[in-house]
C-alpha cells in the first residue's frame, strides 16, 4: 500500500483504467456510489480484502458488501431464486443489498463473508462506480469508506479525512446523492428479513414478494453490514429526539426551527420536512458538526416513516454506548 496522501482520481477514461488497474493489483480504490463512498479492494483477493478490514479498523466478522456491474455477474457469486429475481429486475441498479448463498465456485474471498456461507452483493446506480467496476472487471468489496464505526463518508474529502494513506486512490464523483448505506435484504432463507433499512423501502420489497420479517440482529454475529450496536458515530455523543440544544452542544434539526433554541453549531437536515433531502444531508451534517469544543450532538426527533425509519436507525446507532 502507498504510504502518501491518496491520489485523487477525477473520473476520465484513463483515470478509471488506472482505478481499475489498482484494484487488480490488490490496491484499494474509495470510488462513488449512489449511497455513500465506497473503500474498494479485489473480493477473489484474500490479500486484498484483509486490508480492507486493516485500513478501516472493522472487526473480521462483520462481513462486506460485494459489489457487481449487473445481475448476471452476481449470479456467477450467489444463488439467485425466484424471489432474488424479482427484486434485482425492480430495483437493481440501485440502493439494495441481497444477502444469498455464496456460489463455492465464484473464487470469492472468505474473508468476505466473515466465514458465512452467504454473500451479501449489491448492483450500485452511479456512472463512476458502474465504470470503476467494468474497468477493474472483477468483484470488488467496498464497505464505506471510513474508519469502522463512524460517520460515513459523502464526499471524497470525507475519505481523505478518514482514512488518508490507507488508500491508494479517490475517485472524485462530488456528494453522494442519496447519502445513506443500501438496504440489506436477507433471502437466504426460507423467510426474507430485513436487515438494514434503507432508502429502497420495506413496504416496496413487500409488494413484491410478501411479507418480510425485520432482524433484531445479532451485534456479535451479523449477517451483513450496518448491524453492529455503535455504528456511523461521530467523535461527539449523539443525543436524540432533543427539542433544542446546550451551550456547548451542536444543534441538528429537522423542519421548520425558527423557535428552536441553543447550541454552538445549528443544521437542518430538511427546513421543508423532506425525508430525502434529510437522509442525503445526515453523514454530511453530522460530520460538520463534530468540532472541538462540542460535546454533543442534539438531534430533533424525525418521523418514524419510510426513509425515516432508515435515518433513524442510523442515529440509534450513532447514539448508542461505544
Amino acid at each position: 500500500m502507498s504510504t502518501q496522501r491518496p491520489e485523487i482520481l477525477h473520473p476520465n477514461a484513463a483515470a478509471l483504467q488506472k482505478a481499475g488497474a489498482l484494484l487488480r493489483a490488490g490496491e484499494l480504490v474509495a470510488f462513488p456510489t449512489e449511497t455513500v463512498y465506497g473503500l474498494g479492494g479485489d473480493a477473489t483477493s484474500e490479500t486484498a480484502v484483509a486490508a480492507i478490514f486493516a485500513a478501516k479498523g472493522r472487526p473480521q466478522f462483520n462481513p462486506l458488501i460485494v459489489h457487481v456491474p449487473d445481475t448476471a455477474s452476481a449470479e456467477r457469486v450467489a444463488v439467485f431464486d425466484e424471489r432474488a429475481e424479482a427484486v434485482a429486475e425492480q430495483f437493481w441498479p440501485g440502493p439494495l443489498t441481497l444477502v444469498l448463498r455464496r456460489r463455492d465456485e465464484a473464487g470469492l474471498s472468505l474473508l468476505v463473508s466473515a466465514g458465512l456461507d452467504t454473500v451479501a452483493v449489491r448492483v450500485p446506480n452511479h456512472p463512476i462506480g458502474q465504470a470503476l467496476l467494468k474497468a477493474a472487471g472483477r468483484p470488488i468489496a467496498a464497505p464505506s469508506a471510513n474508519r469502522s464505526g463512524a460517520v460515513s463518508p459523502t464526499t471524497p474529502m470525507h475519505v481523505v479525512e478518514s482514512l488518508g494513506e490507507k488508500v491508494a486512490a479517490v475517485l472524485a464523483g462530488g456528494r453522494c446523492p442519496v447519502g445513506l448505506e443500501s438496504t440489506v435484504l436477507d433471502l437466504s432463507g426460507e423467510t426474507p428479513v430485513l436487515l438494514r433499512p434503507g432508502a429502497v423501502l420495506r413496504e416496496e420489497i413487500e409488494r413484491l414478494i410478501g411479507p418480510i420479517l425485520v432482524s433484531s440482529g445479532d451485534p456479535d454475529a451479523p449477517k451483513s453490514p450496518g448491524q453492529l450496536a455503535s455504528h456511523y458515530a461521530p467523535r461527539a455523543a449523539v443525543r436524540l429526539n432533543a427539542q433544542g440544544a446546550e451551550d456547548d452542544e451542536a444543534l441538528l434539526s429537522f423542519g421548520p426551527d425558527r423557535f428552536v433554541r441553543g447550541g454552538r453549531e445549528k443544521l437542518n437536515l430538511s427546513l421543508e420536512g423532506d425525508l430525502n433531502e434529510a437522509a442525503a444531508n445526515l453523514f454530511h451534517h453530522l460530520r460538520a458538526l463534530d468540532k472541538p469544543g462540542v460535546r454533543a450532538i442534539a438531534v430533533m426527533p424525525i418521523p418514524e416513516e419510510g426513509l425515516g425509519v432508515a435515518i433513524n436507525d442510523r442515529l440509534r446507532r450513532a447514539a448508542a454506548p461505544r
